[in-house]
């Protein structure tokens, strides 16, 4: 009788799948959109996602591809891991290691907004200086706006101060996110339109120069015909 694998077998044999997909091209082009490729081997999303499928979820085999340090494997991770299964700790844990965007959003729209603490260490995360922590306050607000249908609209208008509050980071891969939370909310009903139209026009009075950038991308976006007919339709099919 065959005994089931080891999960340290099982990292080895994805560690070893992922070498042997490394392309050094794809590398240089994470490079170029600011990716930290460091420990990358330069594996297609679609390639992972299917990787992801043939794995299954497997909370403990998640914690060991992410203690790797191999980009690919931490992006692995939270695709495989089991929502229910994570705790705070490992959040905290996983949060503080974040050294790239798309690691920091990965984690947060394919496993942190689906875990019963996502509300909590959004606003939590708000309050910390580190960049990706504080990118992650933001990928998981715009996260929740688009996946948690059944959330109530006050959820999201907690969020809305904090959005003010931040946006005023100059710090790229921070006001991306702010600005990228703002719209998101901002799409899900005529209410949050409305609410994130007036946190849009509030953080351009404030006239610092990333909220002027926020604040009128966010605009042209929320304020964008498409938009507003759907927004429209959904108000009046109720």
């Amino acid at each position: 009788m065959t005994s089931e694998p080891t999960t340290q077998a099982r990292t080895h044999d994805v560690i070893e799948r992922l070498k042997a997909l490394a392309n050094p091209d794809n590398v240089a082009g994470m490079v170029r959109f600011g990716i930290n490729a460091t420990s990358a081997y330069g594996i297609s999303a679609p390639v992972l996602h299917r990787m992801a499928r043939e794995i299954g979820k497997d909370h403990q085999l998640a914690q060991e591809l992410w203690a790797t340090g191999v980009h690919e494997a931490r992006k692995l991770a939270p695709l495989i891991d089991v929502p229910k299964l994570v705790t705070e700790d490992q959040m905290e844990r996983w949060v503080s290691e974040f050294d790239s965007w798309d690691i920091c959003d990965d984690c947060c729209g394919n496993l942190f907004d689906k875990t019963p603490f996502a509300y909590q260490k959004a606003v939590e995360w708000s309050r910390r200086d580190e960049e990706f922590v504080k990118r992650a306050t933001f990928a998981l607000m715009a996260y929740l706006a688009v996946h948690d249908k059944k959330a109530n609209d006050d959820r999201f208008l907690d969020f809305l101060p904090l959005i003010k509050r931040e946006s005023t980071d100059e710090r790229n891969f921070v006001r991306k996110a702010v600005n990228w939370a703002l719209r998101q909310i901002g799409k899900r009903n005529r209410a949050l339109n409305d609410a994130a139209v007036e946190t849009a026009d509030e953080i351009r009075a404030m006239n610092t120069r990333s909220g002027r950038w926020i604040a009128a991308d966010a605009l042209r976006e929320l304020m964008r015909e498409p938009v507003q007919r759907r927004l429209r339709k959904a108000t009046h099919s109720r």
